[in-house]
């Protein structure tokens, strides 16, 4: 797995990964074009979902390479730790590739609530429903709220190169999920809220994973095995999944100062899968929405009593997820 190989082994697999698949992606367009305009259009998909995926994979890998060079660039002029330089380049970096998902699929995004992200310090917990949230959330944090985010990934996420090489000279942490002390996971979020700038924000996905309905079942039997009075209070979920409390505790814990931004979107729903992407685009899309609520630290309880506050936040989200995916009220 990726967290058994070191940063070197690792990039000399991934790097040249990435630019072979950028330069096939260019070479053979000639052929994979119209092979993919035919495959949709002989399966009725009129919209060519799989020309607009491919072609945001031409795109997203050009902007990876154009990422990891500019990384380089900063490395040999002796900026690997100029922490103001590679924030600006993961604005860039998020403005772009969100600019190419817009364009090559057809997607729009608006949010009314980026206000609620600053100032700073301050923690947002944020819901997982498809592949694109953290790009969403990257997108909305430095090109609208005007803040620079430390993010709270998990470690499969170092196979992108460009997030690997970014992401980790910049005040980040790649989460360990099989990890066998779970103590030194919680310790390294408190370390990595600390210290939180009025410009910063630190971002969890309480989660865990992309929710989806049968992961939703698992994790409410699983609660009701040790917490029946949790898991009734989490059973009518039905779009989120249930929040993991310990990694949420931490990082607030580790910023008495932040103030508690709770996130969520609709308009991914279904993405969570690469076949969940191609249905999706296969008919045009509802927008994307993004909203938030800021709730001062003063509201937001410690020790045993935060469980149940985040339990309640995240009940909250799953309302207001599905009152905007039912506006008329249609179950």
């Amino acid at each position: 797995m990726v967290r058994h190989v070191s940063a070197v082994t690792r990039r000399l697999r991934t790097v040249p990964a990435l630019l072979l698949a950028a330069v096939l992606l260019v070479v053979l367009l000639p052929a994979w074009l119209p092979l993919a305009a035919l495959t949709d259009v002989v399966r009725g998909r009129l919209r060519l979902p799989t020309v607009r995926l491919l072609a945001f994979a031409l795109c997203w890998s050009w902007l990876e390479t154009a990422g990891v060079a500019v990384a380089t660039g900063l490395w040999l002029t002796g900026r690997r730790g100029d922490e103001r330089a590679h924030f600006r380049l993961q604005r860039w970096w998020a403005a772009s590739l969100m600019g190419a998902l817009r364009t090559t699929t057809g997607l729009t995004v608006s949010t009314d609530d980026a206000g609620a992200l600053s100032p700073g310090p301050a923690v947002l917990l944020c819901r997982h429903a498809s592949l694109a949230d953290s790009l969403l959330s990257a997108w909305v944090i430095t090109s609208l709220a005007h803040m620079n985010p430390r993010y709270v990934l998990k470690r499969e996420l170092l196979a992108d190169p460009c997030l690997d090489i970014v992401g980790n000279r910049l005040p980040n942490h790649f989460l360990d999920r099989g990890a066998s002390d779970s103590g030194a996971e919680l310790d390294a979020l408190r370390r990595l809220s600390a210290g939180l700038r009025d410009d910063q924000i630190a971002v969890i996905f309480p989660e865990g994973t992309r929710s989806s309905a049968r992961k939703r079942e698992r994790a409410i039997e699983k609660i009701r095995e040790r917490d029946t009075e949790r898991a009734d209070r989490l059973g009518g979920l039905q779009h989120l999944l249930p929040p993991r409390p310990a990694g949420s505790a931490a990082l607030v814990e580790g910023c008495p100062a932040a103030d508690v931004v709770i996130g969520w979107h609709v308009g991914f729903d279904g993405l969570d899968t690469f076949g969940g992407i191609l249905r999706h685009l296969a008919h045009t899309p509802r927008p994307i929405e993004f909203h938030a609520r800021r709730v001062p630290r003063a509201d937001v309880p410690s020790g045993d009593a935060f469980t149940r506050w985040l339990d309640d936040q995240w009940v909250q989200s799953d309302l207001a997820v599905h009152q905007l995916l039912h506006p008329e009220g249609n179950p």
